[in-house]
């Protein structure tokens, strides 16, 4: 009789490791690496995050402060729109085949291994990628809901956003909007700078996996604010260039976000979440 899956209980939480300033440098170096071997199955991420992004224009092309706030909220869930990305690079790392079939299982067959569909660790990707849904429509409100009060006209297009809200002379209202984007946007970052990726690959709790994130970010201040920095300024290229640049920046940002992973924690004593094709049932190992 075969012994059922076990619950990831009494789990070490994984050891947080020390960078240096360059490290992200070297993800992004790693991104490119990975994107050149899989080719159109990590550009197809980036096509159809730019198609998503062209559908927000077409819906609130007429509501600038709808579309600010929605296009906030879109970068929020990345994260968990990157998963096939990191399941890519995860492949790769293995020597498995990085295709569109893994896509496939990735999104239509998570955790296959487990019996009880209804326990908390199966839906724990599920569960955050819903906090962050969650996140990103409150900053839709919140940011639509200021720029309406706090402007002495009405913004319905990104010249209007940009004639009385950017450029606006003594009103303080972009640099307040910006703060509030930034309370939102450095905790959710701090809880999903790993998380997702650590949720995919190894057995852990959605309580391990955010506070593994946050330990990360107050471990590595500096590298932290650095990779933040890339990710925002990588981000913004994309959405100016007609979001045309999102079809390569995504990807890259979603493999780079693997190797952030894959060095800044180590999972070493911790069950794998998949494990390898070639590795035998624990009942075989002993033998």
């Amino acid at each position: 009789m075969n012994a059922l899956p076990q619950k990831p209980t009494n789990i070490v939480d994984p050891e947080v490791r020390s960078i240096t300033l360059l490290h992200p440098l070297q993800w992004l170096a790693l991104a490119w690496h990975d994107m050149a071997r899989c080719g159109w199955v990590s550009f197809a991420h980036g096509l159809v995050l730019a198609l998503l992004g062209g559908l927000l224009l077409l819906v609130a092309h007429d509501k600038f402060w709808l579309l600010a706030g929605a296009f906030s909220g879109f970068m929020v869930i990345a994260p968990v729109l990157a998963t096939s990305l990191y399941a890519l690079s995860r492949a790769l790392e293995r020597g498995e085949k990085a295709n569109f079939a893994l896509v496939h299982k990735v999104w239509a067959s998570w955790q296959q291994s487990h019996d009880n569909k209804w326990g908390n660790d199966y839906w724990s990707l599920v569960q955050f990628g819903s906090l962050l849904a969650l996140a990103a429509l409150g900053w839709m409100l919140t940011s639509a809901a200021f720029v309406t009060l706090f402007t002495a006209v009405p913004v319905n297009t990104p010249l209007e956003f940009v004639r009385h809200v950017v450029l606006a002379k003594d009103n303080y209202v972009f640099e307040l909007w910006l703060g509030l984007g930034g309370l939102l946007a450095a905790p959710m970052f701090a809880s999903s700078v790993v998380s997702i990726p650590l949720l995919l690959d190894r057995r852990v709790t959605l309580k391990q996996a955010v506070l593994t994130s946050w330990r990360t970010v107050l471990a590595n201040p500096v590298p932290m604010a650095f990779w933040a920095f890339l990710i925002m300024g990588f981000t913004f290229l994309g959405l100016a260039s007609l979001l045309l640049g999102l079809i390569i920046i995504m990807p890259m940002l979603g493999h780079a976000s693997w190797h952030a992973y894959r060095d800044l924690v180590d999972v070493s004593d911790l069950p794998e979440r998949t494990p390898r094709p070639d590795s035998k049932p624990p009942t075989e190992a002993g033998q």
